[in-house]
This record gives C-alpha cells, structure tokens and sequence, in this order.
C-alpha cells in the first residue's frame, strides 16, 4: 500500500450490531468511538442493524456521515458481523456490541500499540463490567505469535476484547446459526493467524451484563441451544487442530480442552442434572474429548479435571457448585 493509499484508508473500522437495542445505548456505544484522538479519516463507524423491529436510523440523524447504517434481514449476530467486516476498509477491525461501549483513555493505549508498532497484527485487551473505571498505568506483554501465546496463556473468548488487523483474518468468518458462543470459534483461529500480538491489561471495553444476555436465560430450550452450540463450535475447533502444524495443534488443543472443561461446568449449571452431565460426558468421549487431557494448564483446570473424572466428584459438583454461584 503507497503512502497516498494509507492516507484514505481507515486505521480502525468500528463494526457495531445491533438488534432490538434502546436508541441511548446505541448512542452512548457510538459516542464512544467518536471521543477518540482519530481524525473523521482514520475511523469508519458502521452501524448493522440486523433485523430490528423498529430502525433506529431516525433516531441516529444526527450523527450524519459519521456512521454508515446497514439494514438487514435478522440472521443473528454472526451474519451481522459477517457483514461488517466484508463492508470495512480500516486496516485494523474493532467489534462492539451495540449496549456495551469503549473506555476512552485505556482504549487509546491500545490504539497507540497499533500506531506506534507496525507489525502488531492483534492487540488483545481487558474489558470490565464496572461503569466507574479511573485512568490507571498499562502492563503490556512483549510481542509475540499468537500460537506461542496461546500455548502458554488462556484467552479470553470475545472478539470485542481485540483489536486486530483485517488481513490476518484471511477469510476467517462467523459461522451463521451459532446463537451462542460464536466468538469462541472465532477468536481462536484468528489468534492463530496472528504472527504478532500484544497483550495489555488496558480495561478498554465495557461489557453491560443484563437480564437478557444468554449467560441470564432461565428458558429451558435456550439453555440447551446454548450447550448445543458449545458443542458444536468444540468439535470444529477440535477437527480444525488435527488439520495444523505441531505448534499451532498444541496451542489449539489448549484452548479445546479450557472450552471442553467449561462445557462441562456450564452443562452443571444450566441443567442440574446428573442425567444430562453423564449424557454429555459419553458424547464427549465418542469424540476423544473425554476424559480432559492430564496438562497443568491452570489450577483451576487441574482441580476439575480431577473431580469431573470421577462419579463420587461429578455429584459433589453437582450439589456444590450452583450453590457457591449463588452466594456469591
């Protein structure tokens, strides 16, 4: 790319979906973009609206060319953001939710790794759930292949916590029809794309919790939907590894078997139901993804490990763990 071309292109394009959302949350996600130190040039703001009952577009004329609104039929958020990304010229790609927001001053830290750092392909950063966030110093991991970190390192899960550049995602794309847990299918693979990343603890995006998030559901057929889906994305990722190199394989492994380890924990918490665990434990052997490998990934992941394993661990877990969820 010359430097004439560089000049027009975007450094960032804001993909931000939407589908039923209150018009002052769509706003408060939008100004939040446009209180950044990027020039009109340097952004590009786009808007999918994936179906919503009522267009919002009326309510957002205001921001005039400041926002490209795409209007489509409802496909979920997977096309949605299938969308954005083959409409987006930046040269890096930012998702956001349409009722969470970024957090100016640690979101331009990660703006300033990309700015200043040519070869960055993925800045990964921290989000937060708290409205009262303070300016604060930044800790950043030295640069890095994305299989290397992930061998090393757990991630996190959603692809609104990267910011990360258009090209290392290839043809990489959502999978239409996973309601839940797309981004873990996701993220991943475009890690592993990655020959640089940087990791900094920058709380840069908050993340709105709220009574209709999947993770609140109390419908019974939602609930399956949602394990259904962690099913399907883990045996993609686990067929996927085989495919890879040997660095590659090892670090996706990784993240099958933290993925096969919260299915397993999500399976208790959502059903309750001795039945239904041992049900989803054979399914998961049928496909070599139990029991969970012997690796000393984490504490946390050696401690279920042991107790999954066994009946007399899967009953304590079953009686222990949604009462410790609920006093805490």
């Amino acid at each position: 790319m010359d430097s004439k071309q560089q000049e027009m292109t975007p450094l960032v394009s804001f993909i931000i979906t939407n589908y039923n959302l209150p018009v002052n949350l769509l706003s408060k996600c939008i100004d939040s973009v446009l209180a950044l130190s990027l020039r009109p040039s340097e952004r590009e703001i786009i808007l999918v609206d994936d179906g919503s009952d009522l267009s919002p577009i009326n309510d957002l004329v205001t921001y005039g060319d400041e926002i490209i609104y795409v209007r489509q039929k409802h496909g979920g958020v997977s096309i949605a953001r299938n969308t954005g990304i083959q409409m987006a010229r930046g040269r890096y790609v930012q998702f956001i939710d349409g009722d969470d927001y970024l957090i100016q001053a640690a979101y331009e830290h990660c703006l300033d790794i990309v700015r200043y750092s040519q070869d960055i392909d993925v800045v990964l950063f921290d989000f937060t759930r708290s409205e009262d966030v303070r300016e604060a110093t930044y800790n950043d991991s030295e640069k890095m292949r994305g299989a290397d970190y992930m061998r090393n390192h757990n991630i996190q899960g959603s692809v609104c916590s990267c910011l990360f550049r258009k090209a290392t995602r290839g043809s990489l794309l959502f999978t239409p029809g996973i309601q839940y847990g797309e981004d873990e299918e996701f993220t991943p693979q475009l890690l592993l794309r990655a020959d640089c990343i940087c990791f900094t603890d920058a709380k840069a995006y908050f993340y709105r919790t709220h009574e209709a998030s999947s993770t609140h559901q109390k419908d019974a057929s939602r609930k399956q939907q949602r394990l259904d889906d962690a099913l399907t994305v883990l045996l993609h990722l686990n067929k996927t590894a085989d495919t890879m190199p040997t660095d590659e394989r090892m670090a996706l492994q990784r993240r099958v078997a933290q993925l096969t380890m919260d299915y397993l924990y999500n399976t208790i918490m959502l059903t309750r139901s001795s039945e239904q665990l041992e049900a989803r434990i054979e399914e998961l052997r049928q496909y070599g993804l139990y029991p969970l490998p012997d690796r000393d990934y984490t504490k946390k992941y050696q401690w279920f490990r042991r107790m999954i394993d066994t009946r007399l661990g899967r009953k304590i877990m079953l009686n222990s763990l949604p009462l410790l969820k609920r006093e805490r």
